[in-house]
C-alpha cells in the first residue's frame, strides 16, 4: 500500500500542508456529500478507514455517530491523525494485511485509496473479511478515465483530456504540490471483476458531479469524470 517505495514517507510533510484547508477540491466540492449521504443512510455503529491519512475522514465519521479505526502506514501521516484525534485509534498496517478479526466492522471504507495499493486482490479480500455480514464496503475512487489520460493543449489553444492505454494496468508516477506519489491506473472492469468474485452485492454507483468551489476546477471536473463511489453489501 503506501510504503517507502511510494512516495508518501517524502511527500507526507507536503501531503498534511495540502490538506490544512480542511481537504482538497475533490474531497470537499465532490466527494464529501455523497460518501456521506451513504454513511448516513447504512446507520454504521463501526468502521474501518484503510489508509487514512492524516484521519479527516475518520473524524468526519465521528461527528455522524459511526466508531472509526484508521489504517493507515505512513507513520508520519498516522502520527498526525492521532494528534489530531487523541481518543482515535489509528493502526500502522497496510490493506493487504489488515491487524483484525473476522466480521469486525459495519462498514469498511476506501477513500482514495485503490490508487495507491499494488496488492489490490489481497487488499479487496482482507476488507471483505473484516467486515460483517450486511456490512457495506464504501468505495470513492479516481476514475479509470481520469488515470488513463491527461489534458492537452490542441492546435488553436483549446484543451482536451486524452485517453491512452486505458487497458493497460500500470504503476506512474503523479506529481503536485510537492507531492510525489505512485498512483496505479487499472481498467474499471478488474475492480468489478474483483469485487464480484467477493461475493459483494454492488448497490450504489455514482460518478458524482462537483458541488461549489473554484468555477474553473468544477468545469474540469464536469468535462471529465474525476471520481466514482461504490458501494458493496455483504449479505
Amino acid at each position: 500500500m503506501r510504503d517507502a517505495h511510494n512516495g508518501w514517507e517524502a511527500s507526507a510533510a507536503a501531503w498534511l500542508a495540502d490538506m490544512e484547508g480542511g481537504g482538497d477540491f475533490g474531497r470537499l466540492h465532490v466527494l464529501d456529500s455523497p460518501m456521506l449521504e451513504r454513511v448516513r443512510e447504512g446507520r454504521f455503529k463501526t468502521a474501518l478507514d484503510i489508509g487514512c491519512g492524516e484521519g479527516r475522514f475518520c473524524r468526519i465519521l465521528r461527528t455522524e455517530g459511526v466508531e472509526p479505526t484508521g489504517v493507515e502506514p505512513t507513520e508520519r501521516l498516522r502520527a498526525a491523525a492521532q494528534r489530531r484525534d487523541p481518543d482515535g485509534l489509528y493502526v500502522g498496517a497496510v490493506a493487504e494485511n489488515l491487524p483484525f478479526e473476522d466480521e469486525t466492522f459495519d462498514l469498511v471504507v476506501s477513500y482514495l485509496t485503490l490508487i495507491d495499493i499494488e496488492g489490490i486482490e489481497e487488499a479487496i479480500n482482507e476488507m471483505v473479511r473484516v467486515l460483517n455480514p450486511g456490512g457495506s464496503l464504501l468505495i470513492a475512487n479516481l476514475n479509470s478515465f481520469s488515470t488513463a489520460g491527461d489534458w492537452i493543449t490542441v492546435p488553436g489553444g483549446q484543451t482536451r483530456f486524452q485517453i491512452d492505454r486505458y487497458l493497460d494496468e500500470r504503476p506512474e508516477w503523479v506529481s503536485w504540490r510537492g507531492i510525489s506519489v505512485r498512483n496505479w491506473h487499472r481498467p474499471l472492469s478488474r475492480y468489478m471483476q474483483l469485487l464480484l468474485t467477493t461475493g459483494l452485492r454492488l448497490t450504489h454507483f455514482d460518478e458524482p458531479a462537483p458541488s461549489g468551489g473554484d468555477a474553473s476546477t468544477a468545469d474540469r471536473h464536469r468535462r471529465c469524470p474525476y471520481y466514482n463511489i461504490m458501494e458493496w453489501r455483504k449479505t
